[in-house]
Protein backbone atom coordinates (compact mmCIF):
# COMPACT_ATOMS: atom_id res chain seq x y z
CA UNK A 1 0.00 0.00 0.00
CA UNK A 2 1.23 3.58 -0.48
CA UNK A 3 -0.15 6.55 0.84
CA UNK A 4 -2.09 9.41 -0.96
CA UNK A 5 -0.03 12.34 -2.04
CA UNK A 6 -0.08 15.63 0.41
CA UNK A 7 -1.84 18.32 -1.33
CA UNK A 8 -0.47 22.19 -0.47
CA UNK A 9 -3.84 23.73 -0.06
CA UNK A 10 -2.33 26.86 -1.25
CA UNK A 11 -3.36 28.36 -4.62
CA UNK A 12 -0.68 27.34 -7.13
CA UNK A 13 1.32 30.57 -8.56
CA UNK A 14 1.09 30.12 -12.20
CA UNK A 15 -2.21 31.90 -13.97
CA UNK A 16 -1.07 29.41 -17.24
CA UNK A 17 0.31 25.95 -16.36
CA UNK A 18 1.40 23.59 -19.04
CA UNK A 19 0.39 20.60 -17.04
CA UNK A 20 -2.09 20.00 -14.17
CA UNK A 21 -3.37 17.37 -12.03
CA UNK A 22 -6.49 16.10 -12.84
CA UNK A 23 -8.27 14.99 -9.36
CA UNK A 24 -10.90 12.69 -10.29
CA UNK A 25 -13.21 11.31 -7.48
CA UNK A 26 -15.86 9.39 -9.93
CA UNK A 27 -14.99 6.64 -12.77
CA UNK A 28 -11.98 8.43 -14.22
CA UNK A 29 -10.32 7.33 -11.51
CA UNK A 30 -10.05 4.15 -13.05
CA UNK A 31 -6.82 4.56 -15.84
CA UNK A 32 -8.50 2.67 -18.37
CA UNK A 33 -11.86 4.50 -18.24
CA UNK A 34 -10.07 7.80 -18.21
CA UNK A 35 -8.15 6.70 -21.58
CA UNK A 36 -11.82 6.82 -23.15
CA UNK A 37 -11.77 10.32 -22.78
CA UNK A 38 -8.17 10.95 -23.95
CA UNK A 39 -7.87 8.24 -26.57
CA UNK A 40 -11.95 7.90 -27.58
CA UNK A 41 -14.26 5.19 -27.31
CA UNK A 42 -16.92 3.35 -25.41
CA UNK A 43 -16.18 2.02 -21.95
CA UNK A 44 -17.76 -1.10 -21.07
CA UNK A 45 -21.15 -0.70 -19.08
CA UNK A 46 -21.36 2.88 -20.67
CA UNK A 47 -23.86 4.32 -22.76
CA UNK A 48 -22.32 6.82 -24.73
CA UNK A 49 -18.90 7.06 -26.87
CA UNK A 50 -16.34 9.46 -26.25
CA UNK A 51 -14.36 11.13 -28.90
CA UNK A 52 -11.54 11.62 -26.99
CA UNK A 53 -8.81 14.53 -26.65
CA UNK A 54 -6.54 16.83 -28.83
CA UNK A 55 -3.29 14.87 -27.81
CA UNK A 56 -4.10 11.11 -26.99
CA UNK A 57 -1.11 10.41 -24.44
CA UNK A 58 -2.05 8.60 -21.15
CA UNK A 59 -1.31 10.53 -17.95
CA UNK A 60 2.62 11.05 -17.09
CA UNK A 61 1.96 10.02 -13.34
CA UNK A 62 -1.37 8.60 -11.34
CA UNK A 63 -1.51 9.25 -7.43
CA UNK A 64 -4.27 8.96 -5.00
CA UNK A 65 -4.90 11.79 -3.05
CA UNK A 66 -7.43 12.99 -0.60
CA UNK A 67 -9.60 15.43 -1.25
CA UNK A 68 -11.70 18.11 1.15
CA UNK A 69 -15.52 17.09 0.70
CA UNK A 70 -17.41 14.84 0.28
CA UNK A 71 -18.47 13.03 -2.99
CA UNK A 72 -22.14 11.61 -3.57
CA UNK A 73 -24.46 10.63 -5.96
CA UNK A 74 -27.21 13.24 -7.74
CA UNK A 75 -28.54 13.66 -11.19
CA UNK A 76 -29.15 11.23 -13.63
CA UNK A 77 -25.96 10.16 -15.83
CA UNK A 78 -26.57 9.58 -19.31
CA UNK A 79 -23.06 7.32 -19.74
CA UNK A 80 -23.58 5.12 -16.83
CA UNK A 81 -27.97 5.58 -15.81
CA UNK A 82 -28.20 5.98 -11.98
CA UNK A 83 -26.96 8.93 -9.96
CA UNK A 84 -23.63 10.47 -11.29
CA UNK A 85 -20.69 11.39 -8.93
CA UNK A 86 -20.13 15.14 -8.06
CA UNK A 87 -18.05 16.71 -5.72
CA UNK A 88 -18.64 19.38 -2.51
CA UNK A 89 -15.57 20.82 -1.36
CA UNK A 90 -18.05 22.75 0.98
CA UNK A 91 -19.11 19.47 2.94
CA UNK A 92 -17.39 18.16 5.87
CA UNK A 93 -15.59 15.27 5.43
CA UNK A 94 -12.58 13.55 2.81
CA UNK A 95 -13.23 12.59 -0.22
CA UNK A 96 -10.97 9.93 -1.70
CA UNK A 97 -9.51 10.98 -5.89
CA UNK A 98 -6.80 10.14 -8.24
CA UNK A 99 -4.77 13.01 -9.50
CA UNK A 100 -3.66 12.36 -12.77
CA UNK A 101 -0.65 14.55 -14.37
CA UNK A 102 -2.20 15.65 -17.75
CA UNK A 103 -1.68 18.93 -20.04
CA UNK A 104 -3.33 21.55 -19.82
CA UNK A 105 -4.83 20.80 -23.06
CA UNK A 106 -5.80 17.37 -21.49
CA UNK A 107 -7.68 18.50 -18.91
CA UNK A 108 -9.33 20.84 -21.10
CA UNK A 109 -10.84 18.12 -23.65
CA UNK A 110 -11.76 15.74 -20.69
CA UNK A 111 -13.68 19.23 -19.07
CA UNK A 112 -15.33 19.47 -22.40
CA UNK A 113 -16.93 16.13 -22.54
CA UNK A 114 -17.94 15.68 -19.38
CA UNK A 115 -20.18 18.86 -20.27
CA UNK A 116 -21.05 17.36 -23.31
CA UNK A 117 -19.16 19.68 -25.37
CA UNK A 118 -17.16 19.19 -28.37
CA UNK A 119 -13.42 19.39 -27.49
CA UNK A 120 -10.75 21.64 -28.51
CA UNK A 121 -10.67 24.66 -27.13
CA UNK A 122 -8.30 25.38 -24.11
CA UNK A 123 -9.85 26.79 -20.88
CA UNK A 124 -9.29 29.58 -19.23
CA UNK A 125 -7.92 28.78 -15.90
CA UNK A 126 -6.83 32.56 -14.36
CA UNK A 127 -9.88 32.76 -12.48
CA UNK A 128 -10.31 28.81 -10.72
CA UNK A 129 -6.08 28.97 -10.12
CA UNK A 130 -6.21 32.82 -8.19
CA UNK A 131 -9.95 32.17 -6.77
CA UNK A 132 -10.07 28.41 -6.23
CA UNK A 133 -13.41 27.87 -8.37
CA UNK A 134 -14.74 28.98 -11.56
CA UNK A 135 -18.43 28.63 -13.16
CA UNK A 136 -18.41 28.07 -16.78
CA UNK A 137 -21.88 26.86 -16.96
CA UNK A 138 -24.82 26.21 -14.45
CA UNK A 139 -24.88 23.14 -15.40
CA UNK A 140 -23.13 19.50 -13.61
CA UNK A 141 -19.48 19.48 -14.32
CA UNK A 142 -19.18 23.23 -15.30
CA UNK A 143 -17.91 24.21 -11.96
CA UNK A 144 -14.13 24.08 -12.11
CA UNK A 145 -12.37 24.03 -8.31
CA UNK A 146 -8.61 24.02 -7.53
CA UNK A 147 -7.88 22.56 -4.15
CA UNK A 148 -4.10 23.47 -4.29
CA UNK A 149 -1.27 21.83 -5.89
CA UNK A 150 1.23 18.61 -5.95
CA UNK A 151 4.93 19.80 -6.39
CA UNK A 152 3.71 23.15 -7.54
CA UNK A 153 1.44 21.57 -10.17
CA UNK A 154 -2.08 22.53 -9.81
CA UNK A 155 -4.43 20.27 -8.95
CA UNK A 156 -7.96 20.47 -10.83
CA UNK A 157 -11.38 18.72 -10.86
CA UNK A 158 -14.88 19.69 -11.77
CA UNK A 159 -18.27 19.57 -10.43
CA UNK A 160 -21.76 21.12 -9.85
CA UNK A 161 -22.21 24.51 -8.74
CA UNK A 162 -24.80 23.61 -6.05
CA UNK A 163 -24.40 22.15 -2.57
CA UNK A 164 -24.51 18.74 -1.86
CA UNK A 165 -27.57 19.26 0.54
CA UNK A 166 -29.62 21.47 -2.21
CA UNK A 167 -30.09 18.65 -4.56
CA UNK A 168 -32.07 15.14 -4.71
CA UNK A 169 -29.52 11.93 -4.02
CA UNK A 170 -29.78 9.77 -6.72
CA UNK A 171 -28.78 5.89 -6.70
CA UNK A 172 -25.73 5.21 -8.83
CA UNK A 173 -25.97 2.03 -11.16
CA UNK A 174 -24.01 -1.45 -10.72
CA UNK A 175 -21.37 -0.13 -14.07
CA UNK A 176 -20.65 3.18 -12.25
CA UNK A 177 -19.51 1.63 -9.23
CA UNK A 178 -17.75 -0.77 -10.37
CA UNK A 179 -15.35 1.52 -12.41
CA UNK A 180 -15.27 4.05 -9.27
CA UNK A 181 -14.07 1.17 -6.88
CA UNK A 182 -11.72 -0.50 -9.55
CA UNK A 183 -10.23 3.11 -9.66
CA UNK A 184 -10.07 3.58 -6.00
CA UNK A 185 -8.09 0.09 -5.76
CA UNK A 186 -5.88 0.56 -8.68
CA UNK A 187 -4.72 3.90 -6.79
CA UNK A 188 -2.72 1.72 -4.56
CA UNK A 189 -4.02 3.30 -1.20
CA UNK A 190 -6.60 1.73 -0.09
CA UNK A 191 -7.53 -1.87 0.62
CA UNK A 192 -10.44 -3.60 -0.91
CA UNK A 193 -12.60 -3.22 3.04
CA UNK A 194 -12.16 -0.02 2.91
CA UNK A 195 -13.08 1.47 -0.39
CA UNK A 196 -16.45 -0.86 -0.49
CA UNK A 197 -17.26 0.76 3.01
CA UNK A 198 -16.54 4.26 1.73
CA UNK A 199 -18.17 3.45 -1.89
CA UNK A 200 -21.50 2.32 0.39
CA UNK A 201 -21.18 5.74 2.69
CA UNK A 202 -21.43 7.97 -0.16
CA UNK A 203 -24.73 9.94 0.16
CA UNK A 204 -26.41 8.27 -2.96
CA UNK A 205 -25.53 4.81 -2.78
CA UNK A 206 -25.81 4.54 1.35
CA UNK A 207 -29.39 2.43 1.85
CA UNK A 208 -28.92 1.10 -1.77
CA UNK A 209 -25.51 -0.52 -1.47
CA UNK A 210 -24.12 -2.73 0.75
CA UNK A 211 -20.55 -2.62 1.66
CA UNK A 212 -20.63 -6.31 0.43
CA UNK A 213 -22.32 -5.51 -2.26
CA UNK A 214 -19.74 -3.17 -3.52
CA UNK A 215 -16.81 -5.19 -2.71
CA UNK A 216 -18.39 -8.18 -5.02
CA UNK A 217 -18.98 -5.33 -8.26
CA UNK A 218 -14.78 -4.85 -7.63
CA UNK A 219 -14.35 -8.65 -7.45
Amino acid sequence: MISPSAIDRRLPESPSPRQVWYASYGSNMHLGRLMHYIAGGRPPGAMKTHPGCRDSRPPQASVPVELHGQVYFATESAVWTGGRALYDPDAPGQALARAHLVTAGQFSDIAAQEMYAEPGLDLDLTEVLRDGRAALGDGRYETLVCPGALDGVPVLTFTAPWAMADVEWNTPSAPHLKQLSAGLLEAGAWNMSDIAEYVAARPGAAGHWSALEIARLIE
